[in-house]
């Protein structure tokens, strides 16, 4: 998969170093991920949330972070939309971000 919005990722380490190598594996893995549907997705990250409007909300660090990414399955691209805390996450419509 391509992964499109890598630098909300960089923004966000800086903030919270804690972070950094969970996301960096997330990323190696989604990177060479070949989903064709959220099922598949759901196999390797079944706490995942499959929301409306092409969204997934990945749990980082254990839940202590929301990952708000759009996929468009047939391109195939991730696009990341949001990466916080879960009080920032509770702030956003995660389906419209």
């Amino acid at each position: 998969m391509r992964i499109s919005g890598r630098k909300k990722l960089k923004v966000f380490c800086k903030r919270r170093p804690d972070a950094e190598k969970h996301l960096s594996a997330w990323h190696v893995e989604v990177k060479h991920a070949n989903w064709k549907t959220s099922h598949e997705l759901k196999k390797v990250y079944g706490t995942a949330s499959i929301l409306g409007n092409r969204r997934v909300v990945f749990n980082i660090c254990g839940n202590k972070y929301r990952l708000v990414v759009k996929i468009n399955y047939d391109v195939p691209v991730v696009e990341i939309r949001f990466i916080g805390t879960h009080d920032e996450y509770n702030r956003i419509n995660a389906e419209e971000i």
